[in-house]
C-alpha cells in the first residue's frame, strides 16, 4: 500500500474541536493539503490562515479528498457523517482511506470498516490519548486498528500527531485500547478527587496539598497539570467532563458485554456524572469540586481550606 504524502494527497478533516483544531492545524502546518468540515462553519474558516481550505458539506469534503480523519464527539455523530447519501462513503471514491480518531464502541469502529469494504475504502480506528497541549504540541499517543499496512502506510500523519503511536490489531482495536486507558484516566482522577478531599477535610492547606501530591510518584502525568491548575481553581476545559462521561458509559457497557466486573469504574462514573449534571463546560478534572462538595472543604480563595457542615 502506498504511503500517504505531502506531495501525493490530499486530506479531508471532520470535525474541528477541542482536539480536531489543533490536529488540523499540525497538519497544514507540516505541509499536507487539507480541507476542512465542521457543522458550525466558523471553526473551519479558522483553518484557512494556515492554508486549510473549507467544505461546505460532508460529500464536497470527501468527493475531493482521498484521505478523510475525523475527530467527532460520539457514535452518533459518527454513523451519521459516514452513513446515507451525503455522508463520507457514499461520496468517496474507491481506494480512499478513513482515520476515524473519534472514540467511540469497537462495534461502531468495526461497523464502519465494514461500510467502507462495502465501498473500496479502507477505514482504521486510530484513537488518541492526552488533552489539548498535547494535541498542539504533536506529543498525543495514538492506538490503531484495521489493516496493518494501511495503518503503516499513515504514519506521515501519525508522526505529526503523535509523539508515540501503536498499531493494536484488526478493526475496534484502537476503539477497545482507548476504554482501556481512559478507564484508567478517569478512576485515576477520582481517586485523586478523593485524596484531595480528605487531605482538605483533615486540615491540609488545599494549595500545598496539591503541590506536594503532584510531585509525587504515583501520580500519573496525565494527571500532574490537572492539579497544578486546580492550585488556581482553572477547571477549563483540555478533556471536558462531558465527554468522560460519555467515554465512562462506553466502558461500562463494553464492560457489561464481555462479562467483566468494574466495580471503581461505576462509583467513578457516579461522580462524574454529578459534577457534568451541573451544567458548565468543565475539565474532567473538576470531580475535585464535586468530592469537596460533598466533603464540605473548599478553596476560599488563598489557597487555604475552608469546612463547613450541613
Amino acid at each position: 500500500m502506498k504511503p500517504i504524502t505531502q506531495e501525493n494527497d490530499r486530506l479531508g478533516f471532520v470535525g474541528i474541536g477541542y482536539m480536531g483544531r489543533p490536529i488540523a492545524r499540525r497538519l497544514l502546518e507540516s505541509g499536507f493539503k487539507l480541507t476542512a468540515y465542521d457543522r458550525d462553519h466558523s471553526r473551519t474558516e479558522e483553518l484557512i490562515q494556515y492554508g486549510g481550505a473549507v467544505a461546505r458539506s460532508v460529500a464536497e469534503l470527501s468527493s475531493s479528498c482521498n484521505v478523510v480523519l475525523s475527530c467527532l464527539p460520539s457514535d452518533e455523530a459518527v454513523v451519521d457523517i459516514y452513513g446515507g447519501s451525503g455522508g463520507v462513503f457514499a461520496n468517496s471514491h474507491r481506494g480512499s482511506r478513513v482515520i476515524d480518531l473519534s472514540t467511540v464502541y469497537p462495534e461502531t469502529a468495526q461497523q464502519l470498516s465494514g461500510l467502507g469494504s462495502e465501498r473500496g475504502v479502507e477505514v482504521l480506528d486510530v484513537t488518541i490519548s492526552g488533552s489539548t497541549p498535547a494535541a498542539e504540541n504533536g506529543l498525543l499517543t495514538l492506538f490503531g486498528g484495521g489493516d496493518q499496512a494501511c495503518f503503516a502506510a499513515a504514519e506521515s500523519i501519525f508522526r505529526v500527531m503523535a509523539k508515540k503511536y501503536f498499531y493494536l490489531g484488526p478493526s475496534g482495536s484502537g476503539a477497545t485500547m482507548k476504554l482501556v486507558v481512559n478507564t484508567l484516566l478517569g478512576i485515576g482522577m477520582q481517586a485523586i478527587a478523593e485524596a484531595v478531599a480528605l487531605g482538605e477535610k483533615a486540615g491540609l492547606d488545599r494549595n500545598r496539598l496539591l503541590d506536594v501530591l503532584s510531585q509525587t510518584a504515583v501520580v500519573a502525568p496525565a494527571h500532574v497539570g490537572k492539579l497544578q491548575r486546580a492550585m488556581k481553581s482553572d477547571y477549563r476545559p483540555q478533556f471536558p467532563i462531558r465527554l468522560m462521561n460519555k467515554d465512562f458509559g462506553l466502558i461500562l457497557n463494553l464492560a457489561a458485554a464481555v462479562g467483566a466486573r468494574m466495580p471503581a469504574a461505576g462509583a467513578a462514573f457516579e461522580i462524574n456524572a454529578r459534577q457534568s449534571d451541573e451544567g458548565a463546560e468543565q475539565d474532567f478534572s473538576a470531580v475535585i469540586l464535586q468530592m469537596e462538595k460533598r466533603a464540605h472543604v473548599g478553596s476560599n480563595g488563598d489557597g487555604r481550606t475552608r469546612s463547613g457542615v450541613e
